[in-house]
């Protein structure tokens, strides 16, 4: 097939170069766009990012397209009904940072746990006492994860490893997952009132908004350390700061704010095109968190390693090949 690649960095298109083999080429450093659909003219195959947006015009612009990848999980910036009409097959990347979200929880977990950056500090201005860094172990805790989908289940495997006790709370349960990895569900309430570390790891809707809020926060056993690497309209953030001055709560880990920007797709951040959306580093900046001394914030950095970087690329690499082969897969409805 000849294929059109956009929106690709020097190190992704040297990737697929390497990866990719038997088929003709062709790298859009741009989005696809009006004025760029044309370099696509030729081509089977479109292989975009969320900021290609593939409407039934652009659709229209490239007659010989039989099939679109997009290297990222959502795909409404595709019009799938467009497309359908025309037969062309559309395929996605379901999952690709499970792994590394969770790890980075248990980073945030343990950088508060053990005082990592109070300890870092004041070892950098040649100050080796121990006062105040004082931390505490994981094993024996219980640990309350919300949301057992992929990153839930990789928090808890992680979990198990440090020996803690482990509670969760879905609307959906995994009761085969429970009983491989040893875990039990438990109503909100309860997992709230029984969790020494709390780690939100559910979508963002309009069941999950505020779903840590000033109506239950008081609920949350004293003491425990609250963790979020999801969204960050998943916590009030009022509620969180009254709760971290009355030592309800006693620490906090977050990559994720609520004020953010919309992010659909945690690799957008590493755009040149999210950058002209959205100024985190303003944001960041004036947060009222930021100093809470009890506080760890990373910049919505969880998704963000080599690894996962490259499993988009190669679950895209799978989709060209299936299809090509006549075997489609990662096909969305």
């Amino acid at each position: 097939m000849k294929i059109a690649f956009f929106e690709l960095e020097e190190w992704e298109k040297d990737y697929i170069r390497k990866n990719l083999k038997g088929h003709t080429l062709v790298f859009v450093d741009d989005k696809l766009t009006k004025e760029t659909v044309a370099k696509a003219k030729e081509c089977d195959a479109a292989a975009v990012f969320i900021y290609s947006k593939i409407d039934k015009d652009a659709i229209n612009r490239l007659p010989k397209l039989r099939f679109i990848a997009t290297m990222s999980t959502g795909y409404d910036h595709i019009d799938i009904t467009a497309a359908k009409k025309r037969k062309i097959a559309v395929s996605n990347v379901p999952t690709y940072g499970e792994n590394t979200v969770a790890e980075h929880t248990f980073a945030l977990i343990l950088a508060l746990s053990r005082r990592i950056a109070d300890s870092a500090e004041r070892t950098r201005h040649g100050d080796f006492t121990l006062d105040g860094l004082r931390g505490f172990d994981l094993k024996g805790k219980t640990i309350g994860v919300v949301g057992t989908g992929h990153i839930g289940i990789h928090v808890i495997r992680i979990a198990r490893g440090f020996e803690m006790n482990v509670i969760a709370f879905d609307v959906k349960k995994d009761a085969t997952a429970a009983k491989r990895l040893g875990f039990r569900y438990v109503d909100f309430d309860t997992l709230l009132k029984s969790s020494d570390i709390i780690t939100l790891h559910c979508p963002y809707n309009k069941a999950t908004r505020h779903m840590i809020n000033s109506g239950n926060v008081g609920k949350v056993k004293k003491g425990a350390m609250l963790i979020n690497t999801a969204r960050g309209g998943l916590i009030e953030t009022v509620a969180l700061l009254k709760a971290l001055n009355n030592g309800t709560i006693s620490a906090a880990g977050l990559d994720v704010l609520e004020e953010e920007c919309n992010i659909k797709e945690e690799k957008q951040l590493l755009s040149k095109d999210f950058e002209k959306e959205c100024d985190l580093r303003t944001m960041l900046e004036n947060h009222m968190l930021l100093n809470n001394k009890n506080v760890i914030i990373t910049p919505h950095n969880a998704f963000n390693s080599k690894e996962a970087l490259v499993r988009i690329l190669n679950t895209t690499i799978e989709n060209i090949n299936a299809f090509a082969k006549k075997k489609p897969v990662n096909v969305v409805d």
